[in-house]
C-alpha cells in the first residue's frame, strides 16, 4: 500500500490541508505556489530577487524570499519522466509536440513552406541477441489500436524447435497478452546476450549519426547521376563552399523496448540549399522526391555497420547495426492514417517515456545501490544492469594505441579510450546516454525557445527584467496537505483550460457551419 494512502497517513495530510486553508494568507499562497502546482517535488529556493529597467538598469524594485509565503520560491522540477512527475512531463509533452508539428507545418518562427517538403516517417530497431517472448496481431480487426482486443498469434510456435543448450525449450504456444509481464523477457536467460545488448544502446547514438550521413550520401549521389548540381555557399568565415543541392532536417525520438533495447522513431524532412542564405528553409530541387527519401533510408540502413573499440572481455569488439525491421513510410497533412499531427503527438508520448515499460524506474546508481538491481544470476533487468556495471569498470575499457589509430573507414568506431565509461554512468537507463528527443538545427523550433515565450507570456510587465540570486535549499512540498492543496488547485487549472478550448473550438466550428 503506499505511504500516502495509509488511513493514519492519509489523516495526517487531511489535518495539515485543512490547517493550511484556514490561515489568513491561504490564497495569497495558493497564488505563490500557482508557476509549480501540479509539481510533484518542486525545487525550493531562497535568495533576493530585483526588479531592473529593461532600458535604464535601473533598479525598481527589490524583494528578499523572506517576506514570501514559506520563505522560499517554488520551481517546478521540469522533469520530462511522466513516471516522476506527471504535472512537468504534461508540460514537456505539449512542448516537444509543438517542437515535431511546427517541423512538419511551420509555425513559431519556423516558415510554413515546409509543409510541402517530402517527409518520411522511419523506424529503426536494434537486431536480436536473443529470442523474447513477443506479442503479435497479424491482422486486426478492432476500431482503435490503444482498446486493442484482437486476438494475438502464438509467441514462438515451433513443434520441431528443439531445447536450448541450457535444456529450456526454444517454443512458446502462448498467446500473451498485453499486459503479460513475460513480454520482453528471454526464452532462455543463459542464452541471451545481454552484454551484446548494453553495448548496442551505448553505441546505438553514434550508428543513428552514420546513418544519417548515409542518407545524405544517397541523396547526393543520386542528385549528381540525374544532373542536379552541386550548390556554391558562403560560409560565416568568408569561404565558398561547394554543397548537394539537398540535406535532410531531421526530429528524433528514442523509444525503449520491453526487453531493453531502443529502438528511434526518425521524421527525416528533404530541405534544398539556398545559395544566397544558406540558413533558409527552401523546398528541395524538383527531380528529388519522397521516393527518392524513402529509398535511401533503406539502402543507408542496410549497409551502415561497425566494430567498437576492443574491450578486455572481448578484444574483437561488437558488431553494431540495425535489425531487420527498418519500416520508412510517407507523411501526409490530410486525413489518411499517417499524418503529421498523428505523428506528432506519437512522438511526444514516447518523449515523455524512458524505462518504465521494461519495469525498472531507479535514479543513477552508484557502488552503494548497484547491489539491489545487478545480479549475473538474476532476472533479464538484474542481468543487464550487472553487465553494464561490469564491462564499464574504469580499469577494464582501455584500448591499446594500435586501436585508437584504426581508421573509422574500416567499420572501426575512431573514439577515445573511455567509450565504455559510460555504461556505468547510465546503468540505470541500461546503457543508453542519449537524449529521447533530438532534432536537427534546422529541423524546428528549440525548447528553450518555447518556455522563452512562455514566461514572455506570462510577465506581467515587459519593461523590466527580474535578476534573480537565489540558492537551492530542498525540494519537494513542506508536508503533504499542502501537496494535495497545490495539485488539486492545478488539475482544476488544467481542466478549466480544457473545457475553455473546447468550447472556444465548438463556438468557431458553428461560426462556420452557419
Amino acid at each position: 500500500m503506499s505511504t500516502l494512502h495509509r488511513p493514519g497517513v492519509a489523516a495526517g495530510r487531511d489535518a495539515q490541508a485543512l490547517h493550511r486553508a484556514t490561515t489568513p494568507d491561504y490564497f495569497g499562497w495558493l497564488e505563490h505556489t500557482r508557476t509549480a502546482g501540479g509539481c510533484a517535488r518542486p525545487v525550493r529556493l531562497t535568495g533576493t530577487m530585483t526588479a531592473v529597467d529593461r532600458d535604464t538598469g535601473r533598479v525598481l524594485a527589490e524583494q528578499h524570499t523572506d517576506g514570501l509565503p514559506d520563505r522560499v520560491l517554488y520551481k517546478a522540477c521540469g522533469n520530462r519522466r511522466a513516471a516522476q512527475c506527471p504535472d512537468c512531463s504534461w508540460v514537456y509533452a505539449g512542448d516537444a509536440f509543438q517542437v515535431v508539428r511546427c517541423g512538419l507545418t511551420g509555425g513559431k518562427t519556423v516558415p510554413a513552406s515546409v509543409a510541402r517538403h517530402p517527409v518520411a516517417f522511419a523506424t529503426f530497431t536494434a537486431p536480436s541477441f536473443g529470442p523474447v517472448h513477443h506479442r503479435h496481431v497479424p491482422r486486426h480487426t478492432c476500431a482503435d489500436r490503444r482498446r486493442c482486443d484482437c486476438r494475438p498469434a502464438p509467441c514462438h510456435a515451433r513443434r520441431d524447435a528443439a531445447t536450448c543448450p541450457h535444456g529450456r525449450p526454444g517454443a512458446c504456444f502462448a498467446r500473451h497478452d498485453s499486459a503479460d509481464p513475460q513480454l520482453g523477457r528471454p526464452l532462455c536467460l543463459d542464452c541471451y546476450d545481454h552484454e551484446h545488448q548494453v553495448v548496442w544502446n551505448v553505441f546505438a547514438g553514434e550508428l543513428w549519426r552514420r546513418t544519417k550521413q548515409a542518407v545524405e550520401r544517397q541523396l547526393a549521389a543520386l542528385c549528381h547521376r540525374r544532373g542536379i548540381p552541386r550548390v556554391d555557399v558562403v560560409t560565416d568565415s568568408g569561404r565558398v563552399r561547394r554543397v548537394p543541392p539537398v540535406r535532410v532536417s531531421h526530429g528524433k525520438v528514442a523509444e525503449m523496448q520491453r526487453r531493453g533495447a531502443v529502438h528511434f522513431h526518425v521524421l527525416l524532412r528533404l530541405d534544398g540549399v539556398d545559395p544566397n542564405d544558406r540558413h533558409a528553409l527552401v523546398p528541395p530541387p524538383a527531380g528529388i522526391t519522397v521516393d527518392d527519401l524513402v529509398a535511401a533510408v533503406h539502402a543507408a540502413a542496410g549497409q551502415i555497420t561497425f566494430a567498437t573499440p576492443p574491450h578486455p572481455d572481448r578484444p574483437q569488439g561488437w558488431s553494431i547495426a540495425w535489425g531487420e525491421q527498418v519500416d520508412v513510410g510517407r507523411i501526409g497533412t490530410g486525413d489518411g492514417d499517417v499524418t503529421d499531427a498523428r505523428v506528432a503527438a506519437y512522438l511526444a508520448k514516447y518523449a515523455t517515456k524512458a524505462t518504465e515499460i521494461t519495469g525498472h524506474c531507479s535514479t543513477r546508481l552508484t557502488p552503494d545501490t548497484v547491489d539491489a538491481y545487478a545480479d549475473p544470476e538474476g532476472d533479464h533487468l538484474a542481468r543487464l544492469i550487472d553487465a553494464c556495471w561490469r564491462l564499464g569498470h574504469p580499469t577494464r575499457h582501455r584500448t591499446s594505441d594500435n586501436a585508437a589509430q584504426d581508421d573509422d573507414r574500416q567499420g572501426v568506431l575512431d573514439t577515445t579510450p573511455d567509450v565504455y565509461g559510460g555504461l556505468r554512468r547510465w546503468a540505470h537507463m541500461l546503457g543508453y546516454g542519449g537524449h529521447f528527443l533530438t532534432k536537427a538545427r534546422r529541423y524546428s523550433v528549440t525548447f528553450g525557445l518555447l518556455r522563452d515565450t512562455r514566461a514572455t507570456y506570462r510577465r506581467a510587465d515587459d519593461s523590466s527584467v527580474t535578476v534573480g540570486t537565489l540558492a537551492f535549499v530542498g525540494s519537494g512540498w513542506l508536508t503533504d496537505g499542502d501537496a494535495l492543496l497545490a495539485n488539486t488547485a492545478a488539475a482544476q487549472h488544467r481542466e478549466r483550460s480544457r473545457i475553455g478550448r473546447e468550447e472556444l473550438a465548438y463556438e468557431m466550428w458553428s461560426g462556420v457551419a452557419a
